[in-house]
């Protein structure tokens, strides 16, 4: 009898939370999104799953971890997702699953509306300000409550001169334009801020 083939984390897959554990006795799953609006977890019934950065120490006997999870349903929960995946049936299977990462397609995502962005498409782009003025790469976002902070680090010249991170509030009063194909974001903003 050959292994089954496990299938490959797909090109554009995204983390988009984590398995704290069991829920219940019939093997389902508790995950906590890193999102607060986790419509990528309920846009696709195939769940990537990956061991935690840091391994937590396993028996022997302990059953390999899967690397996919066909999910049959899921629903919020307080600030989480309940989840019944196919193929894990009990509290301990549900239990061997903490801490896995979660990985979703992004292809899998729901289609955002107009001037909505999934912050891993902000990630990586360039942020000028009007006057064209470089202020660097877009590292990270912040969730501040009633916004995101854009987290910029510079580059080139400004990175060489030891210029500080910048923090631009992502709102429209400072953010002009995001063009993702240009992989550009123009803000109103100046780099001594």
């Amino acid at each position: 009898m050959g292994e089954l083939a496990h299938p490959a984390l797909p090109d554009d897959a995204v983390e988009v939370g984590r398995i704290i554990g069991a829920w219940g006795i019939k093997g389902a799953i508790k995950v906590l999104p890193f999102s607060s609006a986790p419509e990528a977890l309920f846009s696709t019934k195939r769940w990537h799953v990956r061991p935690a950065v840091v391994q937590r120490p396993v028996t022997i006997s302990a059953a390999p971890m899967p690397e996919l999870l066909h999910v049959v349903q899921a629903r919020g929960h307080g600030d989480g997702i309940v989840a019944t995946v196919q193929d894990v049936d009990d509290r301990s299977a549900a239990e061997a699953l903490a801490g896995a990462r979660v990985f979703v397609s992004r292809t899998s995502f729901p289609t955002p509306g107009e001037n909505e962005f999934y912050w891993v498409d902000l990630i990586g782009l360039d942020v000028f300000n009007r006057e064209g003025v470089a202020l660097g790469r877009v590292i990270g976002l912040l969730e501040t409550g009633p916004h995101c902070v854009l987290q910029i680090r510079p580059e080139g010249d400004a990175a060489a001169d030891g210029s500080p991170e910048c923090l631009v509030p992502f709102v429209d009063a400072y953010v002009d334009a995001v063009d993702r194909d240009a992989r550009r974001i123009t803000v109103d903003w100046q780099a001594d801020y």
